[in-house]
């Protein structure tokens, strides 16, 4: 049996389908047109929700080992309570080349509303112009500067989680692998929202190819921007695509989502059975008949409505 659109999600989606009929896709390798139209996308559909007025937006410089600077934003709740909190370290998504923190203001200050939690976004720094290990390396630094900074902030440093989506959601595993194995900042949990995980993910799946918001050609041009000629060889290792870990034993527990539509499914399913076969306490979710990062446009569905209740549960619960 064929797959199907979730029929919300196909009603929400159709607006978008007809604009984009005829259209040609850029080709791969072009960041420029793809930063343009999906910047403009997350822009759109972040602001098209209400954005909760009991938070407030702190922004924050950290100066990384290269000597560069680079924004945290931290998202905390106004009437927070003085006891010391759990947090999350946010990775945003845009497959490695596009995207930046203030583009998700709505986003992270409803999961902050909803949950409780207060979240610190790093704008990490994109490829091409910062190819790996940049990015991974901002984010790492971004945890290792909330934990510093944990008692200001009235935080436990012993309940911080990493969280991201898409790419951001790779680099969060990805600053797991780091932080075990450098012995880093504690981490209480990885949140994996649909996570770009696997550079060798290149070959079109004709079973999806009718869906997909994020194309093969879209994941070429990400991971070749990031690794150069070394995406999908066999050089690559795991703080760039935390699919090529060896040994996952010892991660911090992990929560992991994926649509059945999703180009990354495969390499979530995965990630998610090799975490559990080498002792990490996995949840996993793969919810079908959504494509990638849908709960961003059909956000009024059923299935972006429980979607979104886990994130804040998992966010509540650290």
């Amino acid at each position: 049996m064929a797959f199907t659109l979730d029929h919300q999600v196909a009603e929400a989606l159709a607006p978008m389908a007809s604009a984009m009929a005829g259209a040609t896709p850029p080709p791969v390798g072009d960041v420029a047109a793809r930063r343009a139209a999906l910047e403009g996308l997350i822009g759109h559909t972040d602001s098209a929700q209400p954005t909760p007025a009991d938070v407030t937006i702190t922004d924050h410089q950290l100066v990384t080992s290269d000597g560069e600077k680079i924004l945290l934003r931290w998202y905390a709740k106004n009437d927070a309570p003085g006891a010391t909190r759990p947090a999350a370290v946010y990775l945003h998504g845009g497959g490695m080349i596009l995207g930046h923190a203030g583009l998700f203001d709505g986003s992270l200050s409803r999961y902050v509303s909803a949950s409780g939690t207060p979240i610190l976004s790093v704008d990490y720094r994109l490829a091409p112009e910062h190819p790996h290990p940049t990015p991974v390396e901002d984010a790492y630094a971004g945890l290792v500067w909330l934990h510093e900074h944990a008692a200001g902030l009235g935080v436990d440093p012993a309940r911080i989680a990493v969280f991201g989506d898409s790419a951001g959601g790779g680099l969060a595993a990805a600053v797991a692998i780091l932080a075990r194995d450098r012995s880093g900042p504690a981490i209480a949990g990885q949140i994996l929202l649909m996570p770009m995980l696997d550079d060798r993910n290149l070959t079109p799946d004709p079973q999806l190819a009718p869906f997909v918001l994020w194309s093969w050609d879209d994941n070429r041009t990400g991971w070749g921007a990031l690794l150069g000629d070394a995406a999908g060889g066999p050089d690559v290792n795991a703080y760039a695509a935390p699919a090529r870990i060896a040994d996952p034993a010892g991660l911090p527990p992990a929560y992991i989502e994926v649509g059945q539509l999703d180009i990354f499914r495969d390499e979530a399913l995965t990630y998610a059975l090799r975490l559990g076969q080498a002792g990490v306490p996995v949840e996993f979710h793969l919810h079908p008949g959504v494509p990638h990062e849908f709960e961003s446009i059909a956000f009024t569905s059923d299935a972006a409505q429980r979607v979104m209740a886990d994130r804040v549960r998992v966010l509540a619960a650290l």
